[in-house]
Order: C-alpha cells, then sequence, then structure tokens
C-alpha cells in the first residue's frame, strides 16, 4: 500500500511542500494555510495538476530548474527575490499575474536603490519567460514591462585614495582580500571561489575551468602581481584544500561577509571625517532622526549604535570589491595599455563590452589631451 504523502517545510524556501503523484506542490509559508491546501489536493487528487498554474508552484519549478543548471550564486540570487514576490501573492495564478503586480511588489521596498529595483523585476520576468518556453504558461502575462534601466557604475578609487581607504581596514585577511582584488582586476566571485587547485606556479597565475567561469565557455585566467602572487603561494601553503581567501576563524569569505566589512570600514571612515570637521556624531543623529537628548538616551546602546552608525556612513563614500575591478580597468587604460589585452585580462568574452562600460574615460581631459599628443608621436 502505498504511503500517504505529507507536508514538509523547508528553511532554505520558508514554505510547505508536498509531492502529490509525482508533482511537487508549495503550499506558501503559514502552516495553517498550508495545511488546509494540502487536504484539499488531497480530496481531488485528479485536479491536483491545476496547481502547477499557480505562481508560487512554477517559482518553485523555476527554482529546481536553476540549482542543477546554474551556479549556487545565480541560484541564490533568484530564490531570495522570487520567493519574496510569492510572499506577497500566495494565491495568485501565473495568468493573473499583470505587470502592476511585479510593479507594486517592488515600490513596497521603499529602501531599494535603482539596481536593485531592476533586478527584482528582472527575477519575475526571468521566472515566467522561463515558464513560457518550457510550456507551464500558454502566454508570458509581463513580457512586455519595461525593467528600470541600471545604475552607472561610476566609482573609481585611485591608488592614494585606495591606500588611505586600506589603513582604516583593521582586519588583515579582509584587507589581503582587498589588495588582492585591486591588483588583479579579478571579478568578487572569482576571488571568493578560487582554490589552490586553480593556482598555476609556473605561469604565476589562477586558471578556472569553463565550468567554473561566468558564462561556463572558456577557462578563466587571473594573471598575479606581486603581491597577489605572494599571498596566492602562502595561501596555498595554507589552505590546500577549499577556498582560499578566508576569514580570521578559517572561515571561506562570503558575498554577505565582505559586504558587512565594506560597511564597517564605511562608518569607521565617517565616524573620523566627522571627528576631522568638528562634528559631533550624537548631535548630528539626534537631529537626523528628530529626536531630544532624552529620547535619544530611551533608544538604548544598540538602536543608539544603528542610528549613528546610519549618519558616520553617509560622510563616507561605500566601496565594494567591483569597484576595485572597475577601478583596475581605468587605470589600465589609463596607462596606456591597449583595450584589447584590457579586456582579456579582465576575462571579457566580448572586448565591446570594456568601451560600454568604461567608455567614461573620455570625460578626462587630461588623458584625452595625452593621448591625442601620443597619437602624433609626441
Amino acid at each position: 500500500m502505498a504511503r500517504q504523502p505529507k507536508p514538509w517545510y523547508r528553511k532554505d524556501r520558508d514554505s510547505w511542500f508536498v509531492t502529490i503523484g509525482g508533482v511537487r506542490h508549495n503550499l506558501g509559508n503559514n502552516k495553517k494555510v498550508a495545511m488546509e491546501r494540502y487536504y484539499a489536493l488531497m480530496r481531488t487528487p485528479n485536479a491536483a495538476k491545476v496547481a502547477s498554474k499557480s505562481f508560487a508552484a512554477i517559482a518553485d519549478a523555476f527554482l529546481d530548474w536553476v540549482k542543477p543548471n546554474r551556479s549556487a550564486d545565480t541560484f541564490e540570487w533568484y530564490r531570495y527575490r522570487i520567493e519574496r514576490f510569492c510572499q506577497r501573492y500566495p494565491d495568485l495564478s501565473a495568468d493573473e499575474i499583470k505587470p502592476f503586480h511585479v510593479q507594486e511588489w517592488v515600490d513596497s521596498y521603499t529602501h531599494l536603490s535603482q539596481t536593485s529595483r531592476r533586478n527584482y523585476v528582472r527575477s519575475v520576468k526571468r521566472c515566467l519567460k522561463w515558464a513560457l518556453r518550457q510550456g507551464y504558461v500558454d502566454t508570458d502575462p509581463i513580457a512586455d514591462m519595461e525593467v528600470p534601466g541600471a545604475e552607472a557604475r561610476e566609482v573609481r578609487v585611485l591608488k592614494e585614495e585606495f591606500e588611505t581607504l586600506c589603513s582604516f581596514i583593521r582586519d588583515d585577511t579582509f584587507l589581503e582580500l582587498c589588495r588582492v582584488c585591486y591588483t588583479t582586476g579579478c571579478r568578487p566571485q572569482e576571488i571568493l571561489r578560487v582554490e589552490a587547485r586553480h593556482y598555476e606556479p609556473a605561469h604565476k597565475r589562477w586558471v578556472l575551468p569553463p565550468s567554473e567561469a561566468k558564462g561556463k565557455k572558456r577557462p578563466r585566467i587571473v594573471y598575479l602581481p606581486p603581491y597577489a602572487l605572494a599571498v596566492t603561494v602562502r595561501l596555498c601553503s595554507k589552505f590546500p584544500k577549499g577556498r582560499l581567501f578566508r576569514n580570521t576563524r578559517d572561515k571561506p569569505w562570503t558575498t554577505d561577509a565582505v559586504n558587512n566589512g565594506f560597511t564597517r570600514l564605511q562608518v569607521r571612515m565617517g565616524k573620523d571625517a566627522l571627528k576631522k570637521g568638528g562634528h559631533d556624531l550624537k548631535v548630528l543623529t539626534m537631529a537626523a532622526f528628530g529626536l531630544d537628548a532624552k529620547a535619544y538616551k530611551a533608544l538604548g546602546w544598540r538602536e543608539q549604535t544603528k542610528l549613528t552608525n546610519k549618519v558616520a556612513s553617509s560622510y563616507a563614500p561605500h566601496y565594494s570589491l567591483y569597484s576595485f575591478r572597475h577601478s583596475w580597468a581605468t587605470n589600465a587604460l589609463e596607462t596606456g595599455l591597449d583595450a584589447l589585452t584590457v579586456a582579456t585580462l579582465m576575462g571579457h568574452s566580448d572586448p565591446s563590452t570594456l568601451a560600454r562600460v568604461y567608455s567614461h574615460i573620455s570625460s578626462n581631459p587630461e588623458h584625452m589631451s595625452s593621448q591625442a599628443l601620443r597619437a602624433l608621436g609626441e
């Protein structure tokens, strides 16, 4: 006798699931509602396939496809955003979705940057586009919805500025991570994933095979200047297996941990700027949030720290590993390295990407003037 299917909870999806007749159903994250849906499915097992038309079920199928076919980071990128959409509209069927559903969902997150808003829209559009190709739906209801444009990444860190920010980094492992990224121009995902097996001593480089490289079409090669080479050799000896770049507890650096490191750096630099300017952080914080001394004191230490850090961070730039890669490319172009070589060293499959992303160097009059003279052989 076959066992009766039972619902189970998946923590990583924050939802209840049940498999009936070989079809997995997303029952939502509310246990009471999930049980009601489960009993309804069990009462009409032949009609259970209709649930595949719900967006939640389609989203689950899409994520199940992404997991083995894309990188772990890509899976997490989609999972985080799509499941937030499902939590807002747990009962919406795929053919009921309208552009305003997506727009209202995105607008509900008032803190999102322009690029984040774009990514939220892209995640739902990608899921429905996949569903159409797979035959889960007959039409894509938001195919014509416009995707917001992304913010231009214009952050460039000059060498002097980089040395200044490094002086504020107290964690030696984080400092190494930043310096290697700045001196190699590698992608953030590459430096976080590189292992000893990727290091080629004979050619002083990392070689990530196509299966682990962006695009998965060709190997990704990162050449190592002296500092990055010395760090790599030492870490390969220390960690012959697993990720090379790790924190002070020998745990591999993650994207979230790196972002937290840059947030702490921004707060620290902001506090220093305020101190040098003779400003009182406490006074600025009370003014920013409309608090008097009594109300500020009543907040408690944790909430006070949260607010003061928020104010302090507004007085310093926010850095990222990507800004270091961007800076490497701009520096390389301005020192006279030809665009094809720069594109190759950066791992671009299409050299024209360099012209699109880094075209802003044409706004540097000193650089363009020197290049004009160079063209004349002067």
